[in-house]
């Protein structure tokens, strides 16, 4: 039996991408859900298991019916659902009316249940999310129950406010495969068995790395499975070094080269850090134009010749401060206390 588990697509979702892509992101939550629905179509996968936050937010009816045309493309593959704490079953949501296509499993109740797949020889069991916290340990009661040679749960949550989990307890339920979601990196809980798929496409910056979708094979041998990258871009958070020689149009140039190696279709937050020449000064808003870059971070120091600043000021408040941590090393903590109050003082001026 192959499946294809995915997880947190959030659609509907306006993730911050910078000045490049920010107008158009969007839509690409949708151009890789889409991506996905044509994999399981070519690849004849007969499982598609979607383990919440499908949506961002409550979905309207329209974005319902798209989704589901999507899913009636299929010519094989079923669809198995739940909903996750994003966009979790209200009192008046779209999902408890609508009617979907005959390929689709949707599993919305509160408590456990499961789809009896008699044609795949399996069964697949889950719930959803009524509130946008949970707080109690709900899969930790749930077993697979003998329905079909293969079982497979899945499930949203792990963390305090959103259905605790005890791995231990998870894997010693006797299912053959668990898929899950809610964190968004993608993550193996245990090798081939218990799985994060990861958010499908990253929707936050600090969603970084690469992100994508599980595919997967249940034989008589056991479970093999295999993440598979296909976001359109990453969020990636770099360091850059400065140093005493460093200027503005130098550090434009370092950024650009940098963003130039690690894709330039990708989002950037970068921080510049190390020493820089005490009588220069950095305009992160500039540097921030080089790019695609959402952010930039000055966590640079003066590099101060103590040794000049001493003598000029011996008989001031600042060459008394540097008397007192005369000896120091560059680079100790009290290296740093004396460049944070020679700054404060220089400042004061």
């Amino acid at each position: 039996m192959r499946f294809i588990h995915i997880a947190d697509v959030h659609l509907g979702a306006e993730p911050d991408a910078g000045p490049l892509y920010s107008g158009r992101r969007a839509q690409e939550l949708w151009d890789t859900f889409e991506y996905v629905i044509r994999v399981c179509e070519e690849e004849q996968a007969d499982l598609l298991l979607i383990a919440g936050d499908l949506f961002h937010r409550q979905p309207l009816l329209r974005e319902l019916k798209e989704v589901d045309h999507l899913f009636s493309t299929l010519s094989h593959t079923k669809v198995v659902l739940v909903a996750g704490n994003h966009d979790y079953i209200r009192r008046d949501s779209y999902y408890r009316t609508f009617q979907w296509s005959g390929n689709v499993c949707p599993l919305f109740g509160e408590t456990a249940e499961y789809i009896d797949l008699p044609e795949l020889r399996t069964a697949v069991y889950g719930l959803s999310y009524h509130r946008r916290e949970i707080r109690e340990p709900l899969y930790d009661r749930l077993a697979a129950g003998g329905v079909e040679p293969v079982e497979i749960l899945v499930a949203h949550g792990g963390d305090e406010k959103h259905i605790p989990m005890d791995i231990r307890k998870l894997s010693a339920a006797g299912f053959d495969y668990i898929a899950l979601g809610h964190i968004h990196k993608p993550q193996a809980v245990e090798k081939n068995r218990i799985i994060y798929a990861g958010a499908l496409e990253p929707v936050d910056r600090n969603d970084t790395g690469p992100h994508g979708y599980i595919r997967g094979e249940i034989t008589p041998q056991g479970v093999r499975t295999q993440w598979i990258p296909c976001a359109c871009r990453e969020y990636i958070h770099l360091d850059l070094a400065v140093d005493r020689t460093d200027t503005e149009t130098s550090i434009r140039e370092k950024t650009r080269k940098i963003i130039s190696e690690n894709g330039n279709e990708n989002i950037y937050k970068i921080t510049l850090k190390g020493k820089r020449d005490a009588d220069i000064s950095f305009n992160t808003k500039r540097i921030a134009d080089v790019g695609n870059i959402l952010e930039v971070i000055d966590e640079t120091s003066p590099a101060y010749d103590m040794r000049r600043l001493y003598e000029d000021n011996r008989d001031n408040l600042l060459g008394q401060y540097i008397r007192c941590f005369d000896g120091c090393a560059e680079g100790s903590v009290e290296y740093e206390a004396l460049c944070e109050g020679v700054d404060a003082i220089l400042g004061s001026r």
